[in-house]
């Protein structure tokens, strides 16, 4: 009865807990992915795929803050040809993948989701937000920009789609693009990436990073990404996955109860190392009594 009461269904998609991997921290490779899924973790997002091969920026590249993390990583990744086994060997044990994407405009991002369905994924995630990545940064905001990708990825593809949107703090455009996106088809919506930040070494008088700027992570967003997600919740349909800072089972309750169906965990990991999932379920456990955690689900409102 106990794993019972934390499975939760996105959509089409039932996962046996709502932790899942974030895009980016050990999405690379197949042998991580499922190390990652023996490990407790109810669904894992690949590595954010873009269509051919990328080194990314030069270092340094992350940074320790106080409450988190900054990095500008500039989506270094394999390419999609290469990923796509790494993909079938996880899906031949059975695990629940998600396929991240990101391209320069629609015809990338549906070349990109019809290789993803290939390779047997049981979503897409389209990763409209990454906040350091030039030319890709823009698109979450643009209401317009990612009504145009998420409706032409969704039209063509059998797999559902969710659309991950920006660390935005403006909330009516936030608003105005998860309406957006959720006219256009998408299947569920992840908020949010990481916040524009950086750090400077105050002895050499320099940025810390060598792309100067980067995205926060980790405990010092979450109190923000709670308040978007719950500001989104009242205005769509669709299920939202939140991401930022979760860190113990307290964390994802209160995801949950702000609006969010799961959650994704990347930084965490940094800190508690590779179980902080089973962690954080084992963690929830109390503050579910007899109820199971689909119960939880914006409550707070």
């Amino acid at each position: 009865m106990t794993k019972e009461k934390l499975k939760v269904t996105i959509g089409t998609i039932e996962i046996k807990n709502p932790t899942i991997l974030a895009a980016g921290i050990l999405g690379q490779t197949g042998a991580n992915l499922k190390r990652v899924l023996r490990s407790g973790a109810g669904a894992v997002v690949t590595k954010s795929i873009g269509p051919k091969p990328r080194e990314g920026y030069s270092g340094p590249n992350i940074v320790q803050t106080p409450c988190g993390l900054l990095n500008a990583m500039g989506l270094p990744n394999p390419g999609m040809e290469n990923m796509v086994e790494e993909i079938e060997t996880v899906k031949e044990k059975g695990g629940t993948v998600i396929g991240s994407i990101f391209g320069e405009g629609l015809e990338e991002f549906k070349k990109l989701s019809r290789k993803m369905e290939e390779a047997g994924v049981d979503a897409v995630e389209l990763n409209l937000s990454c906040p350091h990545a030039k030319k890709l940064s823009t698109i979450g905001n643009d209401p317009e920009m990612a009504e145009r990708i998420t409706k032409g990825v969704s039209k063509e593809s059998d797999a559902p789609i969710w659309t991950k949107l920006p660390g935005n703090t403006n909330i009516s455009n936030l608003l105005e693009v998860a309406q957006s996106v959720q006219k256009a088809g998408a299947d569920a919506i992840t908020i949010a990436n990481t916040f524009p930040g950086m750090a400077i070494d105050a002895r050499a008088e320099r940025p810390v990073l060598g792309h100067e700027t980067g995205g926060l992570s980790g405990p010092a967003i979450k109190p923000i990404a709670l308040r978007l997600i719950y500001e989104v919740y009242k205005k769509v349909d669709i299920p939202i996955i939140g991401s930022g800072g979760v860190m113990n089972g307290e964390d994802m309750i209160e995801y949950l109860l702000a609006g969010a169906s799961a959650v994704e965990i990347g930084t965490g990991i940094m800190w508690r190392d590779i179980d902080i999932f089973e962690k954080v379920c084992e963690e929830a456990l109390p503050y579910l009594e007899d109820r199971s955690v689909t119960k939880l689900i914006g409550s707070a409102h």
